[in-house]
């Protein structure tokens, strides 16, 4: 059965009344009805304890931590650690804005976020939830082989459940440019889903490595970059990636991303 937002259970973690009235507002206009409320961790602590929610909205600081601290308890925990975690914050620092993009958050929404960003993330948390196989033509779903290579685990938990979602069983996992080289060396993959920023060798080196050696030249690669800079992407894309997504990683987006890739 297909989810909507009216279905969905959202905890709604915010410091201010104020803001808490408006961010309940606007999910009352996308039908999300079912709204918990919290205004520090400790509280939002013990919502989650007696009912888990389908998602969480959270603000960024609170007087008994943040919600860094909170994202990372959750994914500690194997009962939370799937949770589809929204962070809602006027911060627009990269550097601080950046944790959240590494560790599996699904959406980061601006204060104020308009209507479609709203939306965006509520199917993104459905796509989580209610998972769809990817449907193709030339491959069987179950038999591809994809290298998952991120140096955050949390980051590469996020994208294996996304890709168990489409249906991909198959998964190894690299936790830089580095191993991953060892990986290719031992074995064939269909796809190859990396990120950009890693110690020792990138994103950018690991995809010219590809590409540099016959055997794996083939391989479509798919990077997973939270590069904003437009000069940045455009010498990545010359590196030879067939396509690019940002982070957070959305599963509707890497569905029609793959669905390219794979039926080219």
């Amino acid at each position: 059965m297909q989810l909507s937002p009216a279905d969905l259970h959202i905890l709604l973690i915010e410091p201010s009344e104020v803001q808490r009235k408006i961010i309940r507002k606007k999910l009352l206009e996308e039908n999300v009805t079912q709204v918990a409320e919290a205004d520090c961790i400790n509280t939002a602590l013990k919502l989650i304890a007696q009912h888990k929610p389908d998602a969480i909205a959270c603000a960024l600081h609170f007087v008994d931590g943040t919600a860094e601290q909170l994202l990372h308890q959750l994914k500690a925990n194997r009962n939370t650690a799937d949770i589809p975690f929204m962070l809602v914050s006027s911060e627009s620092r990269k550097a601080q804005l950046e944790t959240f993009k590494q560790s599996g958050a699904i959406a980061i929404l601006p204060k104020p976020f308009n209507a479609m960003q709203l939306g965006k993330a509520l199917n993104t948390a459905i796509d989580l939830l209610n998972p769809a196989e990817l449907e193709l033509t030339l491959f069987d779903v179950h038999d591809i082989r994809v290298l998952v290579v991120d140096d955050s685990r949390l980051a590469r938990n996020h994208i294996r459940r996304v890709l168990n979602n489409l249906g991909m069983q198959h998964i190894t996992e690299a936790e830089d440019g580095k191993q991953a080289i060892k990986h290719l060396q031992q074995q064939m993959f269909d796809l190859v889903v990396t990120d950009y920023n890693m110690p020792e060798v990138n994103g950018r080196e690991l995809t010219e490595f590809i590409r540099e050696h016959s055997a794996l030249s083939h391989i479509p690669i798919l990077m997973v970059t939270s590069e904003a800079n437009d000069t940045h992407l455009a010498n990545i894309a010359q590196s030879g990636v067939n396509a690019m997504c940002d982070k957070p990683f959305e599963p509707e987006a890497v569905k029609q991303l793959l669905y390219r890739l794979l039926e080219q």
